[in-house]
């Protein structure tokens, strides 16, 4: 084979939680209660286009999850010692995003570089053709290397550049808007002219025009970054001389795991414990109390610290048990996402004791007791769905915390390994070029328009949700 597929921990538990999506997706659609807040969800157009969103950074975060070794050339010569030898593979581990940015990835300067610029940032002692020595800020090795000129053609060859692409985008656009108005109007049985202008006047019964503007504004700015980053650093380059642009891409999968897998591992704490305490009250209520002030006591920074460095030590002393840099580092984030959940129930637990205390004395509960109703059948089919719209916008919330929490734990050293890129690395490494002359800004902006396009979207798609859910709030939207 020409690739060894490669499963990591973390890849394992998205696709798991991929799959479980689709299949309550499959089993929301055959019932009523479920399908009735979705609808009220599509006709909100804030919501469908924050979702649109949403879904094109778990689109890059999951092509980002395919991890493979590439197989070495064959060192031997001729067909049968080819046969004979044993396939060998790269220690390397890429990804599919890897492999489909791999001219981003392999394209390295040799330091700082502006966006979109054709000469490195900083002057260098660079012998001319007559042997005299001169500070010029030297041409960049990838950036810009087709032009002849760079101060007369370069204004002509980014705009050129920038609207080559976005008209082929603005086609793509149109064609998949077209053939998706012509499938929906052959659903629904009418005329594709009718529905096209149904659409535009915002009279269809979900907000397909937030929907598709906001799918052709994506591939028209993805139609715009590809053609500029083809022969420039869209967001120039770091300290090393990475490309940024690769960099942020590649930071939307830390930032997906950290906020869903931390949260999958505080839920059930959180939820079992909180409703058991507020409804069961007596000595369950003490003992759980007991437990979440006991952990709220410890300072959350130190518990992560002790946690992530005892791993740290384990891993130097068994470091034969990682047999590549990106499996080590995925071992990490896996348990940085463990211990953030650990630690990060308390809040939404008591949240969900007192709404609890309350929602036990409501008349259906009483009534449901005093039929003889067992009291996990009562907590199932009357606590908990009434408390879901606290759970989801907790949810969320923390979601947006914990991407913003991962920058501030990679600053004091028990974040995710150095060696991932993430957010929180960026920026961390930023601190320092902010304080540099000249300043050196794109490091951080980029890592800040990616991260606020991540936590805006999911906040505002919260709030639909919230409303949608909320048995207090529902209809009224």
């Amino acid at each position: 084979m020409p690739i060894l597929p490669v499963v990591l921990w973390t890849d394992a538990l998205i696709f798991l939680l991929l799959a479980a999506a689709v299949a309550f997706g499959f089993y929301a659609a055959r019932r009523e209660p479920l399908r009735a807040p979705w609808r009220q969800i599509r006709q909100r157009p804030v919501a469908m286009a924050a979702m649109v969103i949403l879904l094109a950074y778990v689109g890059v975060g999951l092509v980002d999850s395919v991890h493979f070794k590439r197989k070495l050339p064959s060192t031997e010569s001729g067909a049968e010692s080819t046969h004979r030898q044993s396939a060998q593979y790269s220690p390397e581990v890429v990804s599919l995003l890897d492999a489909m940015t791999d001219r981003l990835r392999k394209n390295v300067e040799r330091t700082y570089s502006a966006p979109l610029a054709t000469h490195a940032y900083a002057k260098e002692t660079v012998e001319m053709p007559d042997g005299t020595q001169a500070r010029v800020f030297p041409r960049l090795k990838f950036g810009g290397t087709h032009l002849a000129d760079p101060e007369k053609e370069w204004s002509r060859d980014v705009i050129l550049a920038s609207l080559r692409g976005g008209l082929l985008g603005l086609v793509a656009a149109v064609a998949l808007n077209t053939l998706f108005i012509f499938g929906l109007s052959r659903r629904h049985r009418a005329r594709t002219g009718a529905m096209a202008r149904t659409i535009l006047k915002g009279k269809s019964d979900t907000a397909w025009r937030a929907t598709l503007g906001t799918i052709s504004l994506l591939i028209v700015l993805s139609g715009i970054a590809l053609s500029l980053s083809g022969h420039y650093h869209l967001f120039g380059t770091d300290k090393v001389g990475q490309d940024v642009f690769y960099l942020s891409l590649k930071a939307i999968r830390t930032g997906l795991v950290i906020g869903t897998v931390t949260t999958l591992v505080m839920l059930p704490f959180a939820v079992l414990l909180g409703i058991a305490a507020g409804y069961f009250r007596g000595w369950v209520d003490d003992v759980i109390q007991y437990i979440y002030t006991t952990l709220s006591s410890v300072p959350g920074v130190l518990l992560i610290a002790a946690a992530v460095l005892i791993l740290q030590v384990y891993m130097d002393q068994n470091a034969d048990a990682f047999t590549s840099v990106t499996q080590r580092a995925d071992i990490r984030l896996l348990f940085l996402c463990v211990i953030l959940g650990v630690t990060g129930w308390i809040g939404l637990c008591r949240l969900l004791r007192g709404e609890t205390l309350k929602l036990r004395e409501m008349d259906y509960v009483q009534a449901a007791t005093a039929l003889g109703v067992g009291s996990w059948r009562i907590i199932i089919r009357h606590i908990l769905p009434n408390v879901m719209h606290i759970v989801l916008i907790s949810v969320v919330l923390d979601f947006s915390g914990l991407v913003l929490a991962e920058a501030v734990l990679s600053y004091v050293g028990v974040g995710v390994d150095p060696a991932m890129i993430s957010w929180g690395n960026m920026i961390n490494s930023a601190r320092m070029e902010m304080a540099r002359e000249p300043i050196v800004w794109w490091s951080l902006v980029a890592a800040f328009v990616f991260m606020f396009g991540l936590v805006l979207s999911a906040n505002l798609f919260s709030d639909a949700v919230r409303d949608a859910l909320d048995p207090r709030l529902r209809g009224r939207a």
